[in-house]
């Protein structure tokens, strides 16, 4: 039986029904629980693949905005269940969405173009982040997500944590917690078949060691951080909870759309002045946005809502990243590296614009309709800029699929 609808990605409710139906159809090995709730009552599923004592835990939507997780982790699902090799000695678990409420939010089922998919965008403030909320919020504030998310942890005990997520615009790449030895192999592999770019500089782990390209191991705590001014620090993050246990975090990223631009090694002849150049475009471009949201402040209802919020999250994130871009030496020198940080330069008012664009629509706002045109502007040169090419959804989720089950063999060879 096929769980995986097509050509679109599927919403929380078809995962969860999806996911009813295996665990219906395959009793003696399958079964779905609660294991909490969201901020808004929203219940947390764990569906369960066999009954070794030994697990892997599979999360999937803890960013709203990277909708293929749900599909992989169905995809996942049947693939365990038709290899008993995978369960022989391993239990598989998967949580269906880390953050239904954020989900809810999020409307991009079938995008066509970048544009398609900023209309519709969501991604919630650092603090209402499952994942990272323990980075910015003392434990006795953290959201019920987080809480539901570190006793499942505590509970399974897993050698493995995979969390999958995704990007709008770029390549593939891994994040480690700590280095699986091997998983860089048929990771490229995997890539190369399905024609998906590498993301051998990417900017989320910028300054980190790399035990292959596009694999990227976290740095020890106490590390310098190469941009410094962010408030969020992945080693404090839900990835840690698993080393208590003596199990690893991978975040297995995938791109909606590709582009060629960033997985080129070649150093670029000025990296230094073009992180300088890409500073300044983006406090410009966020000058832009903050214009905006001054002007109707004012006319807005209190309090601010969830998308709100987030906008304002991210403006508040760019004076300091265009800084730490500004004045602190490249943390590496590569044409791939500067594309990647190209690419969320551009992204993150991007991002704010977009949130912000619904909330004057739903105001009715007179704001909004200008808005909206430096919204679509925004979004066609981005795709311009990077030759953005759509990557199959089944492709997708075919590559995310290999590189959990190759990290879930490698992750197992390590802890024997």
């Amino acid at each position: 039986m096929s769980l995986l609808p097509e050509l679109r990605y599927p919403s929380v409710t078809e995962i969860v029904s999806s996911a009813r139906a295996l665990a219906a159809h395959r009793p003696g090995l399958c079964s779905l629980r609660q294991v909490g709730s969201s901020r808004a009552g929203r219940p947390l599923q764990l569906l369960s693949v066999g009954h070794a004592a030994r697990s892997v835990l599979v999360v999937a939507g803890a960013h709203a905005n990277e909708p293929t997780g749900g599909s992989t982790l169905l995809s996942l699902a049947e693939r365990v269940l038709r290899d008993r090799e995978l369960r022989a000695d391993t239990s598989w678990h998967f949580l269906l969405c880390a953050d239904p409420d954020g989900a809810s939010l999020h409307v991009t089922p079938a995008p066509r173009t970048l544009l398609d998919y900023h209309l519709g965008f969501f991604r919630p403030a650092g603090p209402e982040q499952p994942e990272w909320s323990p980075s910015v919020l003392p434990p006795d504030r953290l959201p019920p997500e987080t809480r539901a998310l570190t006793r499942v942890i505590d509970e399974l005990r897993p050698y493995l944590q995979v969390t999958l997520h995704g990007t709008d615009l770029g390549g593939s790449w891994v994040q480690l917690t700590k280095d699986i030895p091997g998983l860089a192999e048929p990771f490229a592999k995997s890539a190369a078949e399905l024609n998906i770019p590498v993301e051998t500089g990417a900017s989320d782990a910028a300054g980190w060691p790399a035990s292959g390209p596009g694999v990227h191991v976290m740095p020890a705590p106490g590390s310098d951080l190469a941009y410094p001014s962010m408030p969020d620090d992945a080693r404090h993050s839900t990835w840690y909870h698993a080393h208590r246990y003596g199990g690893l975090t991978a975040v297995v990223e995938v791109p909606m759309w590709a582009s060629d631009l960033v997985d080129d090694p070649a150093p670029h002849p000025a990296p230094a002045a073009a992180m300088r150049r890409l500073a300044r475009r983006l406090l410009q471009d966020a000058i832009q946005v903050e214009s905006v949201l001054a002007e109707v402040l004012p006319r807005l209802p209190g309090p601010d809502g969830p998308l709100l919020r987030a906008a304002k999250w991210a403006l508040e994130l760019v004076p300091g990243l265009a800084g730490d871009w500004a004045r602190t030496p490249p943390a590496d020198s590569t044409m791939a590296y500067v594309g990647s940080v190209d690419a969320f330069g551009r992204r993150l008012p991007l991002r704010a614009a977009a949130m912000l664009l619904r909330v004057l629509q739903e105001a009715d706002d007179r704001a909004a309709p200008p808005l909206e045109r430096l919204v679509a502007s925004w979004s066609e040169a981005f795709a311009e800029r990077f030759r953005a090419r759509w990557v199959p959804l089944e492709h997708q989720v075919e590559h995310q699929s290999r590189t959990v089950v190759a990290a879930a063999r490698h992750a197992r060879d390590r802890a024997a």
